[in-house]
Parts: structure tokens; sequence; C-alpha cells
């Protein structure tokens, strides 16, 4: 075999590898859909009326799913944290509360360091959703409500590696944090809340008003300003563009480099021609307290890089472009 062929052979065994265990694990998840029964409903009612936290515990690589779903409750309105098991004997049970509710992972459902928790959870009264492969199992059958996550087998060709079985274990997690967040009406809002340094809760919290020029930096001309003043107005401000306000202050139009250049196009002369005739009537605006996103939304809808903000009575208030978004990270 010559060293093309070696290679195509290789990339064929590692497709053939991904496939399986895509097959492995769906079939996996599948397999766990169809269990899904009042059992799941009971651990849903037990954590929406847990008056505490939700402490999410696993070993190994049990433990490193049980801190993703910990994470994810967390972030999606059920207050949640993470606790190690091996831990937990040697301080940190002090961590746990009467009101709260464990959610134990293990596949076997006989981790000795989990095991070595029944006895205080116990002590404090506090509720075990287990989520486990075994139901015979010790874990299982100490629970208050018990998940079966098993598996048939894992993707790993021993059947020994943790892959199906942490998968379900985790895909179980999110279908119980998703549960919660829509029986307590965690919204959009609700979530940028929790997530005010991201991406995300720039796009959810930040306003018009919080990036918008203001004041003296907006670009403004009469409708009857000559053209060639407007241009000046336009270089000084920077925007592009400038709002053009009648007698009593209202936007009634917008100019733009797009009109200048379809101003030349028709030989208008900029000395003598007014903004009246050169301006696009109306023009795009937005409301000061609508979401940074919707500003980014309308230019893109409207192909336009600024939009004039302005309120209830047409009145200029405000201006930003796209440059403004990019720097608020909204875009």
């Amino acid at each position: 075999m010559n060293a093309v062929e070696q290679t195509a052979s290789i990339e064929a065994q590692a497709l053939a590898s991904a496939r399986r265990t895509f097959d492995i694990e769906v079939a996996g998840l599948t397999a766990l859909r169809e269990r899904l029964d009042g059992a799941f409903a009971a651990a849903c009612r037990t954590c929406l009326a847990c008056r505490g936290r939700l402490i999410v515990s696993g070993m190994g690589k049990s433990g490193h799913i049980a801190r993703k779903i910990a994470a994810t409750l967390a972030s999606t309105g059920s207050p949640a944290f993470f606790l190690h098991p091996g831990e937990a004997s040697h301080g940190d049970i002090g961590m746990i509360t009467r009101g709260d509710v464990l959610l134990g992972l293990s596949n076997s459902g006989e981790t000795p360091e989990l095991l070595a928790l029944l006895p205080p959870l116990k002590r404090l009264g506090i509720a075990l959703i287990a989520l486990t492969g075994n139901a015979a199992s010790t874990l299982a059958q100490s629970a208050d409500v018990h998940l079966d996550v098993g598996v048939a087998q894992e993707a790993c060709p021993h059947n020994l590696a943790p892959t199906a079985s942490t998968t379900a274990a985790l895909v179980m997690g999110d279908a119980l944090a998703v549960a919660l967040l829509e029986a307590r009406g965690f919204s959009a809002d609700d979530f940028a809340r929790t997530h005010p340094g991201g991406s995300l809760g720039r796009r959810l919290l930040l306003h018009v008003e919080d990036i918008m020029r203001r004041g003296d930096a907006l670009p403004r001309v009469a409708v009857d300003t000559p053209v060639a003043e407007g241009l000046l107005e336009m270089t000084r401000k920077g925007l592009g563009m400038t709002a053009v306000l009648d007698q009593q202050q209202r936007v009634v139009g917008i100019f733009t480099d797009g009109d200048l250049r379809r101003a030349l196009d028709r030989r208008v002369d900029v000395h003598s021609a007014t903004m009246r005739q050169v301006m696009t009537s109306g023009g795009h605006s937005i409301g000061a307290r609508e979401l940074a996103a919707a500003a980014a939304q309308l230019m893109e809808l409207h192909r336009v890089t600024a939009l004039l903000v302005t309120d209830a009575d047409r009145h200029l208030i405000g201006a930003l472009n796209v440059h403004d978004l990019l720097r608020a990270g909204v875009v």
C-alpha cells in the first residue's frame, strides 16, 4: 500500500468510526426518549418545590457532566451549584442546607463517594434525584426520584470509556433544565440578566439610548438649508448622514451619502439647492428604548448604515450608525 492509499484508508476508518459513534449515541438517546415517564415529571416537581438550591454531584466523567448541568440550571433560572462528592465528606457537605435538592449522577449507581452522602442527606431531609444507568443500584433505590439514563452500549469499542452514557446523562440534565425554564416562565430578558458579560447579554440588555449619539454630536439641518451647508454638517459629525428638521424640530427627512450621489447624478447645484430638494422624506428611525439589536436588524433589513432616534412626536433625540453597534459588541 502506497502513501496515498494508506492516507485514504486512515481517513475512511476515521469516518467510519465517527459515524459508528454517532449511531450508537443517537440510538442511546432515542431509547432514553422512549423511556421518559412520570419519573421525569416527578423530578421537575421536586425541583420546582425546592426552597433552596439544586446541588449537582458526580465523580469522574459523571462529575464533568454534573458541572455542566449545574451551570445550565443556574443560567436558566434554577439556582444550582456543583458539589464534588469526594470533597463533601471532608467539610464541603456544609454547603448543603435544609430545603436544597441533590441531583446525583452515577452510571453504576454504586459510586462510593456519592453513597457516602446518603446518611447526612437523610438527616437533613434533602430530596435526592438520582440519574443512573442501573435502577437496581443503591443510589437509585435510595433516591426520592430515579431517572434512568442507562444505554445499551458505550461508543467505545471496548464498551468501557463513558461516552454514550455521559451523553445520555447530559441530555437528561438539559431536558430537566429546559422543562424548569419553561415552568418558571424564564424569558430571554431573564437569560440576559444571567449573562451580562457575554455577547448575548449585550444583545438582549443594551438599548439604543445606551449607545446613541446625543446633543452636539447629532447632525441636523433645517429643510431650507443649502445642500452645501448640509454636507459640511455631515462632515463635522462623521455619521455619513444628517437629519433634516422642520420649524418644530421634528424629523421630516434624512440626507445620506447615497442621497448626495443621486443628487450629483441629477446635476443638482449643491450651492443653490436646499435639503428639501435632495433629502429622503421620512427616513428610517428607531426609539431610544428599543434594543440595540433591533437597530442592527433594522439596518440590515433596509440596507442602511445609520439610523435616527426619535421620540413619539418625531423629535430628534439621537442617532447611531453601524460603527456604534460594532463598538458596543452588538454586531
